[in-house]
Order: C-alpha cells, then sequence, then structure tokens
C-alpha cells in the first residue's frame, strides 16, 4: 500500500480547521483508503480511539444510517465532550438530506469533519450555497506515475512506464501481479459501476430544482464515453458529439448530448479543460478538449489497438499537472497552440508534450508556439527522448519521466 503523502499532507495542515473537508474523486482512486491512512496517522498524534467516528456509507452495516436524521443521533450520541470529535463520513451523498447533518454538526463546537463523494454534483448548487466558505475540497486522482513505480518490483522505468500507459493508474490495478489477465475484468466492472450506478443514484438523488434531463439511455452514454475517449486531446464541442452519434444512424438533440456529457464528468471520468488566449489573457467559449482520469479505462472503452502515444501521454501530463495543484487551460497562441497553460499563485508555466522531437520538424513544431509567448514565465518541451535535453533559447527540453518521478 503507498501513503498518498500528497493529499495526506493536506489533511493534516487542515487537522482541526473550521472548515469541513471535502475529498472528491472518482470510484476506487482511494478515498476510502485515504481517510483510513489519515485516521491512522491521527492516532499516533494521540488521538483516542473515542475521539473517530468513521462510516462507510458503501457497507451494508450502515445502511439504517442513510436516513439523515438517524445519521445525526447516531452521531451526536458519539460526540466527545470537551474533547476534538472527528467525524468520517465515506460515500456521504448516498444519504438523502446529508447536507443537513454536515451543516448542523459543523456548527457545533470540536467537531471536526470530513466527507467523501464520488460524483462532483456532492458540492453543486445546495450544498455548496448551504456551507459557502465553510468548507474545502481536496481532488482526488489515481495514483501518480510517481506512487505507481513505487508499488512495483522493478526499478525499470521505463517498464514500468509501458504497463502505467496500457493498464492505467487505479490503486487495485497497480498491486495486481497477473495484470494482464485480470485488468480488463476489472475495470470493466469499475466502468459500468460508475456508468450505470452511479448515472442512476445521480438521477434519483438530483437536486429537485435542477433542469437537467434524466440520463436513462445507457447505451447512447457508452457511446458518448467511446468517442470521448478516442478524442482526448482533441477540440471537442456538443456539435460534433452529435454529429458523430448521427453518423451512426441516431439522431440526438445537443441539449442531450449536452446532458449525457455532464453526466460523464460529474463522477469525474472525464474533465474538461477549457481554452485560454494567452495573448489577450482570457478564456474562449468554444472547443475545449476532454481528458480521462485513467489511461487503463480509456484502452477499455476502445478496440484493443494502441492508442496514438502522443495523445496518452498528454493525458498522463494533464492529470499530473493538476495533481500539483496547477490551474490548467489549453493554450492559444495566435494561430498556433501550446499544450498546456499552467497558473498557480499568480505565476504561469507553459507545456508543450511531444512523444519525440527528434525530427527537425517535430522539433520546430513543438518549439515555435513557445518562442511566439513573449514573457519570462517558464516554458518547458515534455518528452520520451533522453537525446537532446536542455535549454534552448530559454526552453527547457526534459524527459516525460524524470519530470514525473520529481527528477
Amino acid at each position: 500500500m503507498v501513503e498518498r503523502k500528497e493529499y495526506l499532507d493536506k489533511l493534516i495542515s487542515w487537522k482541526d480547521e473550521k472548515m469541513i473537508k471535502v475529498i472528491t474523486g472518482m470510484r476506487r482512486c482511494g478515498k476510502s483508503t485515504l481517510l483510513n491512512m489519515y485516521q491512522d496517522k491521527l492516532k499516533k498524534l494521540g488521538i483516542k480511539e473515542k475521539q473517530i467516528i468513521s462510516i462507510n456509507f458503501e457497507k451494508l452495516e450502515y445502511e439504517e444510517l442513510l436516513d439523515y436524521s438517524k445519521l445525526y443521533n447516531y452521531i451526536t450520541e458519539r460526540l466527545c465532550v470537551n474533547e476534538m470529535t472527528y467525524v468520517f463520513l465515506d460515500e456521504i451523498q448516498k444519504v438523502d438530506g446529508f447536507e443537513k447533518v454536515v451543516d448542523s454538526l459543523y456548527v457545533r463546537d470540536n467537531v471536526d469533519i470530513y466527507i467523501t463523494g464520488s460524483n462532483a454534483y456532492l458540492l453543486s448548487s445546495d450544498l455548496a450555497t448551504l456551507l459557502s466558505g465553510r468548507y474545502i475540497e481536496i481532488s482526488m486522482l489515481p495514483l501518480s506515475f510517481d506512487e505507481f513505480m513505487s508499488l512495483q518490483t522493478t526499478s525499470d522505468k521505463e517498464e514500468v512506464f509501458e504497463k502505467y500507459l496500457r493498464y492505467g493508474s487505479l490503486p487495485y490495478i497497480a498491486t495486481l501481479k497477473d495484470v494482464q489477465t485480470k485488468a480488463d475484468e476489472y475495470l470493466e466492472s469499475i466502468y459500468d459501476t460508475i456508468v450505470v450506478k452511479d448515472i442512476e443514484e445521480r438521477q434519483n438523488r438530483r437536486l429537485i430544482n435542477s433542469n437537467s434531463r434524466k440520463v436513462t439511455d445507457i447505451a447512447l452514454l457508452k457511446n458518448i464515453s467511446k468517442f470521448l475517449a478516442s478524442s482526448i486531446g482533441n477540440p471537442i464541442s456538443i456539435k460534433s458529439i452529435a454529429d458523430y452519434i448521427t453518423s451512426n444512424n441516431r439522431k440526438v438533440s445537443q441539449n442531450t448530448i449536452s446532458d449525457y456529457v455532464t453526466a460523464l464528468v460529474e463522477p469525474f471520468i472525464f474533465y474538461p479543460v477549457e481554452r485560454f488566449d494567452v495573448q489577450g489573457k482570457q478564456l474562449l467559449k468554444t472547443n475545449r478538449k476532454l481528458y480521462i482520469v485513467d489511461l487503463g479505462l480509456r484502452r477499455h472503452l476502445g478496440p484493443k489497438t494502441n492508442y496514438d502515444l502522443g495523445f496518452s501521454i498528454e493525458n498522463i501530463v494533464y492529470l499530473e499537472l493538476l495533481r500539483r495543484n496547477y490551474r490548467v487551460y489549453v493554450g492559444k497562441v495566435g494561430n498556433t497552440e501550446v499544450d498546456f497553460v499552467c497558473e498557480k499563485n499568480g505565476r504561469f508555466e507553459y507545456f508543450q508534450v511531444s512523444a519525440s522531437i527528434m525530427e527537425q520538424n517535430t522539433f520546430n513544431r513543438e518549439i515555435t508556439p513557445l518562442k511566439n509567448i513573449h514573457d519570462n514565465h517558464s516554458k518547458t518541451i515534455l518528452t520520451l527522448d533522453k537525446l537532446g535535453l536542455g535549454n534552448y533559447d530559454g526552453i527547457n527540453i526534459v524527459n516525460l519521466l524524470d519530470w514525473l518521478l520529481n527528477k
């Protein structure tokens, strides 16, 4: 088991603060394990067992507590007097009216609250309004390459990276001994759970005042997810998706397509990335890109062939930039594009991603947009090449695996 140090450090930094800690992320990315690790940390810091209340709503033993009033009574009966009580509510979105429980616990003294959820509507309108200024979100992703590498029996980073590309980065996949025969079956179960079970759950618990249509056509949802998985790294519009569906002899409105795309974004399967005009310093409203949370799922969704390596590593870089707490955009520089424009603490960084830039034409294509950005912020090309690395007129060319491993 790998210690998710980045996330643990965040939780520890917010310990005992009067803020609700909300951990979000797709199913099986490690949220429950993270809570268990954090509780172990608390105990090592001297927190007593009686000060910890932990409920996982995916366990049958807590089914009765899906009633929010029973849940509230259960917790309040166990709160410590004149001592901090740490309350952990895992997959809280399963409880109708959970917002009332969380809000009521928040106003009490000596209660430190941690909740997790596998769907973005956990923080949609009503909860966000009710808890405005009272929570911080910790967005959790599957394993980074560095974390994945630490679980392998070999130190050959190229060999491990090939496995990372092919089978993805879900924690359970990283520990499978017979990954070649078991990965597909596991990924299928994960995907079906998310698409069928979670989407159905989303409909049952949708906000009353939502204008969204119900997502009832699972076949259509899967077709759209396959199209998006095959299109990562490419500009996507609702019209282009509708045209694809129509080309398969099915007529669907753009409004329906929009709702179904939202249904795939909410459980953190796909991440939309807006386009950013670097010269005009403004967001663009058209043709955003979408990246997938896990390349193993991408391979599962598409034909059993190797996808374009360039787009796959671009997807990996996008997720890694999120892990490093950047705000990430796709950059437009005149008539050219920069793969990623990243902002953190008011500073920008620019990244190009290419499997190889050994050919002169490819080198020129990748470096030209960065040269056209006339500021002093960091500019980097990430590549799988081992030769030709270094600094070219202020533009760093870095090996991707070294960058992923923080070297």
